[in-house]
């Protein structure tokens, strides 16, 4: 017997017993919509958890900082001997290091302190943040700065003005137009207001002028994860510092014993940038055992996705429940089938039809039954899914739905439904292939 011939046969039986196919199907579409929605809140959640900790930062980034050397005392600083021993370790991308120190900025009745991060060059692109005006740190000859979206909230006027935080007013400064003018020795500027005990007067420091590059944009809740920094490429800021700070020590940078400068530059952190996630945690053990305090989001998010895990184990096994129930269904109904049918069975056996060809006509009912009821489900689950998503939604909101059915789980839940029909319909076609013709026929 051909194959389509089967098909035939099968579609044509089931066509025939409409009501109790129809209730059968019923069961594997709760089945099926129950396990593939349970899967889909899992998936959603743990996507969802993902996104928050990608917002917080880069999940293959570690952050290096200086530490203490136990046994003599002495901090371990970071300089560019130790920049090229990361980067020539293995799963390392790149390392990008940091510099941070505080200046005082000024315009007209104005000032605030800025934060001042400097980086790479090529780190800025790299960062997500967005552009407001202007364009990133790094493609000028000259020092710029780029202002994150929440510096001018650090302004005040220093002549008995409020600030914004007793107003909720930001000061009228255009950061990228208006001529900002930047005092990097903040020492000198305050001792240059009050005289000493004997008398001496500080000079006042110089004022830079530093053009802005850039302004960034907010996210919708009107902050940002750099916000409050000012950025500018790490190679057009320490020529500056060392100009302004001849034979001084930089704000921020340590000194040796006599209060001298150091001929190097040290710097506040590093950020290693490793190839994969699954690497991060290798490259972080290695940090520390080299006696440097070495952090990554890789290592609450490794717990977090152990914990979904389990969720999803759980919410799986939940709508499985419901499978099982329907799988039990078809077996009900097959072996219903061929008590009905026995007649029919032996007739097939006495005109020579295969035994494999009575196996499969049945495997091919039950599977026709997983298939549609399956389809039906995986229907029933995607409308689901947006009821759960908009409802979600309205009450807290979660970055890219509470459910997600990817491909690969509507697939896998259809080709799963299909297996499961045919596997509660294997001992029913098994008792069909053994039932002896001549039992058949004097039963009916």
């Amino acid at each position: 017997m051909k194959f389509l011939d089967l098909l035939r046969m099968s579609s044509s039986n089931l066509w025939k017993r409409k009501v109790r196919t129809i209730l059968t199907v019923l069961g594997v579409v709760i089945g099926v919509a129950s396990i593939v929605v349970m899967v889909s809140l899992g998936l959603g959640l743990t996507r969802s958890i993902m996104q928050q900790y990608e917002s917080y930062g880069s999940l293959t980034q570690i952050t290096v900082y200086e530490s203490w050397n136990n046994e003599n005392g002495e901090e371990i600083r970071l300089d560019d001997a130790l920049v090229q021993e990361i980067e020539a370790l293995e799963h390392v991308d790149s390392v990008w290091p940091e510099l941070s120190l505080s200046a005082l900025a000024k315009y007209g009745a104005y000032q605030g302190y800025l934060q001042i991060q400097a980086l790479p060059a090529e780190a800025f692109p790299q960062m997500g943040m967005e552009v407001a005006e202007g364009r990133l740190p790094g493609e000028d000859d000259e020092l710029t700065f780029f202002y994150g979206c929440q510096v001018l909230q650090d302004f005040y006027n220093a002549k008995g003005g409020s600030s914004y935080y007793e107003t909720g007013i930001l000061p009228d400064i255009d950061l990228m137009n208006d001529p900002i003018f930047i005092i990097f020795d903040t020492d000198a500027y305050y001792q240059s207001m009050y005289p000493s005990e004997d008398g001496t007067v500080t000079p006042a420091p110089k004022k830079y002028l530093i053009p802005a590059c850039g302004v960034e944009a907010p996210n919708e809740e009107g902050y940002s994860q750099y916000g409050w920094y000012t950025q500018c490429d790490l190679e057009q800021l320490l020529p500056q510092l060392k100009k302004i700070f001849k034979n001084k020590v930089i704000p921020g940078q340590p000194s040796t014993k006599t209060g001298k400068p150091y001929k190097e530059i040290f710097y506040n952190e590093l950020l290693v940038n490793v190839d994969s996630m699954d690497h991060v945690m290798e490259v972080q053990n290695y940090l520390t055992s080299l006696g440097y305090q070495a952090y990554s989001n890789a290592e609450w998010v490794q717990s977090g996705q152990q914990e979904m895990k389990t969720i999803q184990l759980v919410l799986g096994g939940i709508g499985a429940v419901s499978l099982f129930v329907a799988a039990i269904g078809i077996t009900n109904t097959m072996m219903m089938s061929i008590y009905e049918r026995t007649k029919e069975i032996g007739v097939m056996k006495v005109l020579g039809c295969d035994l494999r060809n009575i196996r499969s006509l049945f495997l091919l009912e039950a599977g026709f039954i997983g298939f549609i009821g399956g389809a039906i489900g995986l229907a029933l689950s995607y409308t689901l899914s947006v009821i759960i998503n908009r409802l979600a939604a309205s009450v807290q909101e979660y970055a890219g739905g509470i459910s997600y059915i990817p491909v690969w789980l509507a697939l896998l839940s259809l080709v799963f439904a299909v297996l499961v029909g045919m596997l509660a319909g294997f001992f029913p076609a098994r008792r069909a292939m053994k039932l002896s013709p001549l039992a058949a026929i004097r039963n009916e």
